[in-house]
């Protein structure tokens, strides 16, 4: 049995359990995979914390081909919880775990 999960958002701000959530936040969590709707020059951000003052953990560019990544080992830590700064791409999925 997994505790994978998998949350979604398609503008800035806090990922939380659900779709673009306004509450039931995530945090802490390790993200395990991230995916880009593939959009001209986008580039996401993904901070630990509740807002962009937090740590960057992680930040990617890419184009029409879109991003998918699982990332390797035990993940991309975040204490505190996982906030999202897009540019361009309309959609960011993450797979998580916590």
């Amino acid at each position: 049995m997994s505790d994978q999960q998998f949350s979604n958002r398609t503008s800035d701000g806090r990922f939380g359990r659900t779709t673009d959530a306004s509450s039931n936040f995530i945090g802490p969590a390790r993200i395990t995979y991230i995916q880009g709707e593939g959009v001209a020059n986008s580039n996401i951000k993904l901070y630990d914390g509740t807002d962009a003052t937090g740590t960057l953990v992680f930040e990617g560019n890419f184009g029409t081909e879109g991003l998918d990544i699982y990332v390797p080992g035990e993940g991309i830590r975040c204490k505190t919880g996982v906030y999202l700064d897009l540019t361009n791409t309309t959609s960011v999925s993450i797979g998580y775990t916590g």
